[in-house]
């Protein structure tokens, strides 16, 4: 065994350690539950939050789209990979999102990682000066990784906490280069939401830009599914991969924003197209969210009840007030035995454990569907007490 197959048990056998080793487990669906070694599981653990990804409307424009342009876009976007598909769509995603315009992307990581890299080359080249990006403490690994890519420090405020947001944006207040608040509207780990309106207005007083990550807030909240940004971002991203059904991801601002994009921002030049049925299946997406109010209330109702249940028994579930709620356990081994304990009930969670989540943290992360029935959310309450009962000290 070489010095690399020797670091890389190493790595392994560290995380088996601490019980945060993660694994691939291939599962089959079956409407809105999964097959796993012979038994039928409810998915409390998906993005999928409207149920879109097997609507028979975007499962049959994708493949309608696919049979007629073709699997492939067979080059990047600034080659020969633009097709009319792309623009049209975009047209539809900026009019959804209220804005100017709209550029598409292969993924929510891929857009993060390279948009910010770009608009610190833009301040570079125009201010002089590297950007300055105030960074929520627990947003999207994505965005960490874009400040990584583009070489600077980000500064970063506790969580949510605009007081001390301001308290930095009057510390660089002087310093030169564009500054950017950077933020998610809904938090993917937490189920909690950003104030947007408060931090638009922290933006305007110390002339920063607003930067939302919108992966789990477009398409179930707001109004007609518009997310929670409301045209008070000045760059929103957002994803296809999650409530919309499909794969993807744009973002939305002004026409500036996005033809600059489009010649620097490196995930976008440097990949391929994304593929004909991932467009038709988000285009068909967005012929359906504006009418899904009743999935949506039904949603945000079936993930009060069980936050108020667990929340009787005494658990903790954070700041949720989505369809995502975190039981926050702690210790990671605990967390894994919790999670087997409901799959053994006939659920599927699944245990997030750093370094997705700060050290001490572990939890079971709950994602609702606006598929799940009152009888299915009663059911599941008493599953995770059970389970918490009989693993949590």
């Amino acid at each position: 065994m070489n010095h690399l197959q020797n670091a890389l048990h190493a790595a392994l056998q560290e995380r088996d350690k601490h019980h945060t080793r993660r694994h691939l487990t291939p599962m089959m669906r079956q409407g809105e539950r999964l097959i796993h070694q012979g038994r039928a599981l409810i998915d409390v653990t998906s993005n999928d939050y409207l149920g879109l990804a097997h609507h028979p409307l975007l499962r049959h424009r994708a493949a309608e789209w696919a049979e007629r342009y073709g699997t492939g876009a067979r080059a990047s976007r600034l080659v020969s990979g633009t097709l009319p598909l792309h623009t049209e769509l975009e047209a539809k995603l900026a009019a959804f999102k209220k804005s100017e315009a709209a550029l598409l992307f292969a993924s929510g990581w891929q857009a993060n990682a390279s948009l910010l890299p770009a608009l610190n080359q833009l301040s570079l080249r125009q201010m002089g000066h590297p950007a300055l990006f105030f960074m929520d403490k627990l947003n999207h690994a994505s965005l960490h990784q874009g400040c990584l890519a583009a070489g600077v420090r980000q500064i970063r405020f506790r969580h949510n906490d605009l007081t001390h947001l301001e308290t930095l944006l009057h510390r660089h207040a002087s310093q030169p280069g564009l500054k950017f608040i950077i933020t998610e509207s809904v938090f993917s780990m937490d189920g909690d939401r950003a104030d947007i309106a408060a931090l638009r207005a922290l933006a305007k007083r110390y002339e920063a830009f607003l930067y939302v990550d919108e992966a789990h807030a477009t398409a179930v909240l707001g109004p007609e599914g518009r997310g929670l940004t409301q045209g008070m971002a000045d760059i929103t991203m957002s994803t296809a991969s999650k409530a919309l059904g499909g794969m993807g991801a744009f973002v939305t601002g002004s026409r500036a924003l996005c033809d600059y994009l489009l010649n620097h921002a490196s995930g976008f030049i440097y990949s391929t197209a994304l593929p004909p049925a991932c467009l038709g299946a988000l285009d068909a997406a967005l012929e359906l969210v504006p009418h899904l109010e009743h999935e949506r209330y039904h949603l945000q109702k079936q993930a009060d009840r069980l936050r108020s249940h667990l929340q009787d028994a005494g658990w903790d579930t954070g700041a949720s007030s989505t369809h995502i709620i975190p039981i926050m356990i702690g210790e990671s081994h605990t967390a894994l035995q919790i999670a087997h304990a409901l799959e053994a009930r006939g659920f599927l969670s699944v245990a997030i454990r750093p370094p997705t989540v700060p050290p001490g943290t572990a939890r079971l992360r709950i994602a609702l569907t606006s598929q799940l029935s009152a009888s299915m959310i009663d059911q599941l309450g008493e599953a995770l007490l059970s389970s918490l009962r009989s693993h949590a000290a």
